[in-house]
């Protein structure tokens, strides 16, 4: 049982998708229950996955001190995986968890789901606040996609300071290469520099992702971006054997 956060404080950087494909791979390659849990109010896990939000759904419905988010999950179309989605409302989650004042509701929440589910991936807001603060503490694995570029390095070192900042016991951090294109001089440079960093190629199979509302691996299993998403979910569950 384990829960991953895909997480970066800089937005644009292919996270909402990898969260989706990872996901999609663990239901998939490695057969386990597993729950995409979106807490970015824009909802892109669930419009990747091709299902909606339920009308009049409240932050309050999933965090409340009484609360069963489980009532709320929804189906996806693909076997073992199911979605809790987001809607605009997680926006005020921020001041939602000020006022309960419990550090660690999140990761009470996630240990919850873990009867039902082996793998929760959290697909997180590119934001440094106390939601973040409590992926931190829920997370076994932060997962940080990185397009080869000067602020994606300072994001980066902004992340390794924001989990380092959750205690002791913080969760590893794997970084990740996203869109990457080895025709540019600058990724290329960046490749060379982080030879052992995972590299996902930038690709059209991946934009189709939006359009088809699916994830790669269900429509083009042998592109190259799928191969680099399924290696890269291979290095996610050999990190959480390690443990």
């Amino acid at each position: 049982m384990a829960a991953i956060a895909i997480y970066s404080v800089k937005g644009g950087v292919g996270k909402t998708t990898l969260a989706v494909n990872l996901a999609w791979c663990a239901a998939t390659i490695s057969r386990r229950r597993t729950l995409l849990w979106d807490l970015d109010a824009a909802n892109g896990s669930g419009f990747l996955l091709g299902v909606d939000p339920k009308k009049k759904r409240s932050a309050d419905s999933v965090f409340a001190e009484d609360s069963n988010p489980a009532r709320l999950i929804q189906p996806t179309g693909h076997a073992n995986l199911d979605l809790l989605p987001a809607d605009e409302s997680i926006r005020t989650l921020d001041r939602q968890l000020d006022r309960l004042g419990k550090k660690k509701r999140l990761a009470r929440l996630v240990e919850a789901l873990h009867k039902d589910y082996d793998r929760v991936l959290l697909d997180c807001a590119p934001v440094l606040n106390e939601v973040s603060a409590q992926v931190m503490r829920a997370a076994d694995l932060v997962i940080v996609p990185l397009p080869p570029s000067p602020l994606s390095a300072r994001a980066f070192e902004v992340v390794v300071e924001e989990v380092r900042a959750s205690g002791k016991s913080h969760p590893p951090i794997l970084p990740v290469l996203s869109m990457i294109d080895l025709r540019r001089s600058l990724h290329r440079e960046a490749r060379a520099a982080n030879p052992t960093w995972p590299a996902i190629p930038l690709a059209s199979a991946v934009e189709q992702c939006a359009s088809l509302r699916q994830p790669v691996g269900a429509f083009a299993p042998r592109s190259p971006a799928a191969r680099a998403i399924a290696q890269l979910w291979t290095a996610i569950e050999r990190k959480l054997a390690s443990r």
